[in-house]
């Protein structure tokens, strides 16, 4: 029973902890100002303006990118490359080695 109460009590404590936050509208600390008005602005921006997140920090999510199943056009920048894909040769007079993945022995640092 004893563990009940306490388990009571610690649950009670944490909701009024919770609740007790003041809600109001924000204010510059005492002897502060708001920030100067910006350049190009007509009026000093409030603390809710200063705290609202811009429409280009969170745009909003596009699901469906075609709106109807169309071939697409022909792309006159897309060209293959000049040599056709192949891979570029090799120097003249150089015989091809072996590649591994071996990094050499360990030595401690």
């Amino acid at each position: 029973m004893p563990m009940k109460r306490s388990r009571i009590v610690a649950v009670l404590a944490i909701t009024l902890l919770a609740g007790c936050g003041k809600v109001g509208p924000l204010k510059p600390a005492a002897g502060q100002s708001l920030p100067v008005k910006p350049i190009m602005a007509r009026s000093t921006p409030t603390p809710d303006q200063l705290l609202t997140t811009p429409t280009y920090a969170r745009p909003e999510r596009v699901d469906e990118l075609m709106k109807k199943s169309e071939p697409r056009r022909p792309d006159p920048f897309d060209l293959p490359p000049p040599s056709g894909g192949a891979a570029p040769a090799l120097p003249a007079g150089t015989d091809p080695q072996p590649v591994s993945n071996d990094t050499g022995p360990v030595t401690p640092q």
